[in-house]
């Protein structure tokens, strides 16, 4: 019986090997792998090197800040190497874009050029909308809103948007206040009393001026004689880029006021003042008691005046009047570059316009700061502590008027300069000049109304 069993048993265990071998084999579970090499090494983003063209237009150190901001952006985007090509003034890098893109040459991906170029810049087709960047922006409209609006005005156009603010200043009237003390004068608050203040601080000894009470730059005009047609009620442009008031009676009172500060109170020298570069230098070392010149500058002035430096608007006519332009550069891409490049340069002006950099760029400047979210940076606000001009700077925003954008506006420009110097210099009467400017400019506008 015992044999029996084994033998049934035998078969049993026979036939569950037979069942066995039929049966499909499982497929191993994969077991994940500590370190798993991917089989393509992932791609690196293409390297790009993009120049920005930069003006140099103020007493600061410029070229340093900007090549520190463009090797801190290289280390976050080690990709893109940001070469900055400094170019003399504002219109030195105009002339220079369009006389490389008329040679048939490739301008740079990115510029800083005037504000008020944007008609001309659209109209020789220079620039691309930034729209579509900013479309892809998660944050566009936060963005936008916080630039100071005064500053954005000049940037739109035909429904687009076209730039960014960046160096952006007003135009400062500057002013020994030791020197005003001194002499127990108060800060002028109409045109009458600043005239007297000139007159009072210009120094001579015998027919020798060893301090001017005031020097006013008027190589290159219009900037700083806006706030004199402001200041008297009639700027010399309006809403519409079509029309000016070059001819406007309280425009030449303005201009005529320019001729009295020099022939009438004998405060600051006769005829065109080529002397922007060396107006901030003339007056930190005292042989000016007062300058008209860019908020850029203040930074320079600063540094080197051993006084009290007071800076305000420019007095209107009438007492408790005040008045003041903006002025500076935006931040424009190039449409003759390739688009990577462009690609590129839009990046570098996200990282440029951060409210620290913005902040870091007017701390060590004197441009005012273009993103209201700057002024709650602790380096800001520290700033402000230690230098408040730039806290009166800011406010005299309150005071400014529209500065002059025009279509065509090189050819209207170089009208207005021609007719309004032919007037500094007595070579035309203020009335005869703008009467001139005016119907020349008008001309030059027809084709556009």
């Amino acid at each position: 019986m015992n044999g029996r069993r084994y033998v049934v048993l035998g078969l049993v265990l026979v036939m569950l090997l037979i069942v066995a071998g039929c049966a499909p084999k499982a497929t191993p579970t994969p077991q994940p792998q500590a370190t798993a090499a991917p089989t393509q090494a992932p791609e690196k983003a293409k390297a790009v090197t993009i120049e920005v063209y930069y003006p140099v237009a103020v007493d600061a150190p410029i070229a340093k800040i900007l090549q520190g901001y463009a090797d801190a952006f290289h280390e976050e985007h080690p990709n893109i190497t940001v070469k900055p090509i400094f170019s003399g003034g504002y219109g030195d890098v105009k002339t220079t874009i369009q006389t490389t893109v008329e040679g048939g040459g490739k301008p740079p991906a990115l510029a800083v050029m005037l504000a008020v170029d944007l008609y001309d810049l659209i109209n020789a087709d220079l620039i691309v909308p930034l729209d579509d960047y900013l479309n892809a922006m998660s944050d566009k409209d936060a963005y936008l809103n916080d630039f100071i609006p005064a500053f954005l005005e000049n940037s739109r156009y035909d429904g687009k948007l076209w730039s960014l603010p960046f160096q952006r200043s007003v135009v400062t009237l500057y002013y020994n206040k030791t020197l005003f003390k001194e002499a127990g004068l108060k800060a002028p608050d109409s045109w009458e009393s600043w005239a007297e203040a000139a007159s009072k601080l210009t120094q001579r000894e015998g027919d020798k001026v060893v301090r001017w009470g005031m020097l006013y730059p008027s190589g290159w005009p219009y900037w700083l004689f806006q706030p004199l047609a402001i200041g008297n009620g009639r700027n010399i442009v309006g809403d519409d880029p079509t029309e000016v008031y070059f001819d406007d009676p309280r425009v030449v009172e303005a201009v005529q006021f320019y001729i009295d500060l020099s022939h009438k109170y004998k405060a600051m020298p006769e005829g065109v003042q080529a002397n922007w570069g060396q107006a901030p230098g003339e007056f930190a070392k005292g042989a000016a008691a007062m300058i008209m010149h860019s908020s850029g500058s203040l930074a320079g002035i600063l540094k080197q005046a051993n006084f009290e430096v007071g800076v305000m608007a420019a007095p209107g006519h009438k007492p408790g009047t005040y008045a003041t332009v903006p002025g500076g550069g935006n931040l424009y891409i190039l449409k003759g570059a390739p688009k990577e490049q462009r690609d590129a340069a839009f990046e570098f002006i996200k990282f440029l316009t951060q409210p620290k950099y913005v902040a870091d760029f007017s701390i060590h400047t004197g441009y005012i700061a273009t993103r209201s979210a700057a002024y709650d940076t602790p380096a800001m606000k520290e700033h402000l502590q230690k230098v408040p001009q730039a806290a009166t700077i800011r406010d005299m925003l309150q005071y400014a008027g529209k500065e002059f954008s025009t279509q065509n506006l090189g050819e209207v420009r170089n009208i207005f300069h021609k007719y309004l110097q032919a007037a500094y210099n007595g070579e035309m009467s203020p009335e005869e000049a703008m009467k001139k400017a005016q119907e020349e400019a008008e001309k030059a506008l027809a084709p556009f109304k």
